[in-house]
């Protein structure tokens, strides 16, 4: 089952918002069928707790601004190195790099389907 068209569109503008903060291997993951209780993931990194800070409020940001979305609920925000923002329809994931690694949300859901998040060729 595919994603929504309002799911895509909110998770294109969470991944180009994470991209303006410099975040990397930004992924979109459809997790809907596998889950069942949100529809996609987006999931990034980010090497330092200032920096994934700077992402999770451009995120925030741009999905009120855009789309008049908030989070049903964030978690994560004082520890630095892994804030999740919990939007009902999707998740946002940023992740400190080395959380990342440790945590393996890329190989949990290897077997998904991944998102056209349509952002730009890094340079």
């Amino acid at each position: 089952m595919a994603i929504t068209e309002l799911v895509l569109s909110e998770l294109r503008t969470a991944a180009s918002a994470a991209a303006d903060k410099l975040a990397t291997n930004i992924v979109g993951l459809d997790v809907g069928e596998r889950l069942g209780i949100t529809d996609a993931f987006l999931v990034c990194s980010a090497p330092s707790e200032r920096q994934i800070g700077a992402i999770v409020d451009e995120v925030e940001r741009q999905l009120k601004e855009v789309h008049d979305s908030s989070p049903l609920r964030r978690e994560g925000r004082g520890t630095g190195t892994w804030v999740l923002l919990d939007y009902g329809h999707m998740v946002v994931h940023v992740q400190h790099e080395e959380e990342r690694a440790v945590y393996g949300l890329d190989r949990l859901y290897a077997d998904v389907d991944k998102v056209d998040l349509q952002l730009p060729d890094a340079p």
